[in-house]
């Protein structure tokens, strides 16, 4: 075994032991250190300490367990239950109209809370139920919950781009105001491809009919549906508006959305001392994850780098260049990326292959890091809808109606992963749908 690829056989065998099960955090120490003790004894472990102290404090990452607070706060609001009920009746004369209303309702709370478990779960056991008693077909209900379920992961705040940000060290007011408008782009798909569906084939979903009682006049609806808009459209302007304007760093504006997700939780009469255990015992869990795999991450990268792997990739990445062009190779560093994402999960692969790839792609080949970001982001979030580790299909299967089978759900996110590619590749060719909008209000 030659040492200089001898980083290349420590990202083999990281790869191997975590597809076998081992648990992340230790699989990546271990790795590390044994690997590293091959390649030049415990010397290589001086700075490891720094390394790890350093990124524990970087202040940026305070977001992530404000976030994950003011995502599972919101969540016990009762906030969803409203939103579907409103929506449903706003699109029920649309054929088709019950998906279209969980796809804004997926993307209200994406925008909301962030957190793909509870957007889930809780459309899982509102909206699949609904759907299915109108007649739609199981895979099209399915595919709709698990789908846009995930949007929380590509529309600000998310937790993915807090630390994609952080990773690549590029401003997160930056990247939450690049990702917006390819957030709100899938969201359209999403909704196209349901309506052109339904017109083509009805009894996929057949128009809801519902009695004029079920139904309030055109005043009452209005009134309905601003009680339910309002108070998460308050909560996303008060979180990005402090953001983009420069009033708040993303920590400030954080610490905004837990207080207002406590407000609405006060509000709807959801909020007491066990919902505050409940979301603090989440909420901690959450960051703990997150914190730890951070840990791991740092003893991986630190060994890899010493052991020349950046060097490695970064030569194979430039023979391919030379072989090709620029091109070649981010469709390569993408295709790898969604193939990864079918068995890893994206904190997984944020915090190993991110550090490696974006700097290569931003230094050697001059792609621009916001819009790198933003295809990764999108991208990422396809991991959560891809067999046999999407979290998004696992969330559906344990809610669902006994009705819905696996492979229901299976093949009903089909149409979405390929939409997700789509956007993927409608943000590729046309980078200013990603870079627009921090251009035009440029916080730095």
């Amino acid at each position: 075994m030659g040492s200089e690829y001898l980083a290349g056989w420590m990202f083999l065998a990281l790869t191997i032991l975590l597809m076998a099960g081992f648990p992340v955090t230790f699989t990546l120490i271990g790795t590390a250190m044994c690997f590293g003790w091959i390649g030049g004894g415990w010397g290589y472990f001086e700075l490891l300490p720094m390394r790890i102290w350093g990124a524990i404090n970087n202040v940026v990452l305070i977001a992530v367990p404000l976030f994950v607070f003011m995502g599972v706060t919101l969540e016990k609001s009762g906030l969803a239950e409203e939103l579907l009920e409103t929506m449903g009746l706003v699109f029920h004369r649309i054929r088709g109209g019950l998906a279209i209303s969980a796809v804004v309702v997926g993307a209200l709370l994406g925008a909301s809370t962030g957190i793909v478990g509870a957007t889930v779960v809780t459309m899982g056991l509102l909206a699949v139920p609904t759907m299915l008693r109108h007649g739609y077909q199981p895979e099209l209900s399915a595919g709709t919950v698990a789908a846009s379920g995930t949007l929380g992961q590509i529309i600000p705040p998310s937790i993915v781009l807090v630390l994609l940000a952080t990773i690549v060290q590029i401003p997160v007011g930056d990247l939450f105001m690049a990702a917006l408008l390819p957030g709100l782009l899938l969201v359209l798909l999403y909704m196209a491809y349901i309506f052109i569906a339904a017109l083509i084939k009805p009894d996929m979903a057949p128009v809801i009919t519902l009695a004029d009682g079920q139904v309030p006049d055109a005043r009452q609806l209005w009134k309905k549906t601003m009680r339910a808009l309002v108070p998460p459209l308050v909560l996303i302007t008060a979180v990005l508006g402090s953001i983009f304007a420069g009033i708040a760093s993303p920590t400030e504006a954080a610490s905004v959305g837990c207080v207002g997700a406590v407000a609405l939780a006060v509000w709807n009469r959801r909020f007491n001392l066990d919902i505050l255990k409940e979301v603090s015992r989440t909420t901690t869990r959450l960051t703990s994850m997150v914190f730890i795999i951070l840990v791991g991450a740092n003893a991986f990268g630190l060994t890899f780098r010493e052991l020349y792997g950046d060097e490695l990739i970064r030569g194979f990445l430039m023979d391919i260049a030379h072989a090709h062009n620029k091109w070649v190779v981010l469709l390569i560093v993408m295709g790898v990326i969604f193939l990864i994402g079918f068995v890893l999960d994206f904190i997984e692969i944020i915090f190993i292959h991110v550090p490696v790839l974006v700097p290569i792609l931003v230094d050697d080949f001059a792609f621009d890091p916001l819009w790198i970001c933003v295809l990764l982001a999108i991208n990422l979030q396809t991991s959560f809808m891809t067999p046999p580790f999407g979290f998004s299909l696992f969330y559906l299967k344990a809610v669902t109606p006994p009705q819905i089978k696996t492979g229901h759900i299976y093949r009903g996110i089909i149409p979405f992963v390929l939409l997700q590619l789509l956007g993927l590749f409608i943000v590729a060719m046309w980078p200013a749908i990603a870079t627009w909008l921090p251009g035009l209000v440029y916080v730095r």
